[in-house]
């Protein structure tokens, strides 16, 4: 039996019944993924961080349905303008109008910025262009969308939440891509707000394999791709060498065919086990010489959690793999004790030293002017090396981060 004949069926029945049996045959429930699903446990805001067509809005619309369906009267949608509240929130594909039974779709009256239900349920439509068009009315539950878009974040906010004072315990919905903007970053630590996250590709059987081919190819592993497809929020730390906007300018697609020399660097932990530091291993190449030459950066394979052996013979595996002219290593950081590694397990990889006497950030300001100047390009994608070296030298950087070489410029 077809949804819609069910639909018909189940109008005879009518109240509660029917309002039980359509949410009993609901699609939604059977193909929603986790992250689409409310949070459990006692929250008061939802906030979904995804990225560019992830199933947010869905996720938002089928969340109003079900608020509705459970009794709601009074129900806020706030978008970043009145335009986008109708074309995605309201009339987009997975919008109210759109979704769920068509007994229980609302009407939509445009002229007065207004959704109907059936059952009494009103929706308000609200532009955040306008914080004060929240004022006065108040509401058991809200849909918020594209926070971070929003040109009035904080007043926008703070005037919807004021409204929800209707019911035991009204909630509020909020689905964006994440950008890092001051209100989402305090909005993220307040207590009571559950996060949910999905990326792009998390949603890839709903959208166009073209569309997600060209993406992809176009931006993935950029900043942009970062944010916008996989809905993390990326950010410069202050007094970091690196930015951003720096580590886009480096990158390329592909590393030049004629290599003069190819390196594997070495940074070893000085202990080992599941909370050791990482063994920084990176696949670094050079092309040309003197003042014209160019270092690419072509894999980064850092590890952590393995043994002196384990790691030792994943550097040779790469050496092996990228045909790799030798090993370069810090002595200062156990250089000495990876050639004695190397010889135990019977490498036959050669192995150069390089002594490292200045503190990671000192010997990372030289190699952060060569990416200023263009001397050094990355070849996509090695999120968790870019994210650290946009964190060295930053004065709030992460405590403690993965060991990233700063000598693939050595002999």
């Amino acid at each position: 039996m077809t949804q819609e004949r069910i639909t018909r069926a189940l109008v005879s029945l009518g109240g509660d019944k029917l309002k039980h049996h359509i949410h009993k045959y609901s699609a939604w429930d059977q193909t929603r993924r986790d992250d689409q699903k409310p949070p459990l446990g006692t929250w008061l805001i939802w906030l979904f961080l995804g990225g560019r067509g992830a199933g947010k809005t869905r996720a938002g619309a089928e969340w109003i349905r079900q608020q509705v369906a459970d009794g709601a009267k009074h129900i806020a949608l706030v978008a970043p303008s009145y335009n986008e509240a109708r074309e995605v929130m309201i009339e987009g594909e997975s919008g109210l109008l759109n979704i769920g039974a068509e007994i229980e779709r609302p009407h939509y009256m445009s002229s007065r910025r207004r959704l109907e239900w059936r059952n009494g349920a009103v929706g308000h439509v609200f532009s955040a262009e306008d914080p004060d068009g929240l004022r006065g009315p108040q509401f058991d539950c809200a849909w918020a969308d594209e926070f971070c878009a929003w040109a009035y974040p904080e007043d926008t906010l703070s005037n919807l939440r004021m409204g929800l004072r209707l019911g035991e315990m009204p909630k509020l919905v909020i689905t964006t891509t994440p950008k890092p903007i001051t209100s989402l970053k305090k909005l993220m630590a307040e207590p009571g707000v559950s996060v949910s996250r999905a990326k792009t590709i998390d949603n890839e059987k709903n959208l166009s394999p073209a569309f997600m081919a060209a993406i992809y190819e176009t931006y993935g592993g950029t900043r942009l791709g970062r944010q916008e497809l996989n809905g993390e929020i990326l950010e410069d730390h202050e007094g970091a060498l690196w930015t951003r906007a720096l580590i886009d300018r480096v990158q390329v697609d592909t590393a030049p065919q004629e290599l003069e020399k190819t390196v594997i660097a070495i940074d070893p932990p000085t202990s080992s086990g599941a909370t050791a530091d990482a063994c920084g291993l990176i696949v670094a190449a050079r092309v040309g010489f003197g003042a014209q030459a160019v270092v690419y950066v072509l894999h980064d394979a850092t590890v952590q959690g393995l043994t002196p052996n384990e790691w030792a013979e994943l550097a040779v595996e790469l050496w092996d793999d990228w045909d790799a002219d030798y090993l370069l290593a810090e002595i200062n950081q156990g250089g000495e004790m990876v050639k004695t590694i190397l010889d135990a397990i019977g490498a036959q990889a050669p192995v150069h030293t390089v002594y490292a006497s200045k503190s990671k950030t000192a010997r990372a300001e030289p190699v952060a002017a060569l990416y200023e100047r263009g001397k050094v390009k990355h070849v996509r994608s090695m999120a968790a090396l870019e994210d650290e070296l946009c964190s060295l030298g930053a004065t709030n950087g992460p405590k403690k981060a993965p060991t990233a070489p700063m000598h693939w410029f050595g002999p």
